[in-house]
């Protein structure tokens, strides 16, 4: 993952992840899940991950998901906080209505490329643990 202060200029941040309110119980072992990186085309851009059991959220002190990456590595595991996910194996209204505010906050924002742009707003720390910028912003480890 790139520095998440290292991003294009053209590129908003996003100020829309760390607001979100939602619970750890929203998400269940063997959910698809979607973590947004940035743009690609006309819509959102990021890796689709699989949760597989709750996990301790160091970056923010709050209980997490580890997640599984399908595409193996050196990170096929990694731990997340629930609002950094968005639910891909069922309709869900919480994650559609974020899914949708944040189209609205970034699409319109970044020109039109030819292949995906990261916008940098998550690190992965030395633990595997996905860090959004606005909690790095507020303190997180």
């Amino acid at each position: 993952m790139p520095d998440p202060f290292s991003r294009p200029p053209y590129v908003p941040a996003d100020t829309v992840t760390p607001e979100r309110d939602i619970t750890h119980q929203h998400f269940r072992p063997g959910d698809q899940v979607f973590i947004v990186k940035g743009v690609a085309g006309a819509g959102l851009w990021g890796e689709t991950m699989t949760v597989v059991t709750p996990s301790w959220h160091t970056a923010t002190d709050a209980d997490g998901w580890r997640l599984r990456n399908p595409r193996g590595g050196a990170r096929t595991f990694i731990t997340a906080h629930p609002r950094y996910m968005i639910h891909t194996s069922r309709l869900c209204r919480d994650c559609l209505s974020h899914r949708r505010a944040l189209e609205d906050h970034i699409l319109q924002k970044i020109p039109a490329a030819g292949g995906p742009v990261d916008c940098g707003w998550y690190t992965l720390t030395d633990l595997n643990q996905l860090v959004h910028t606005g909690d790095t912003a507020r303190g997180g480890r």
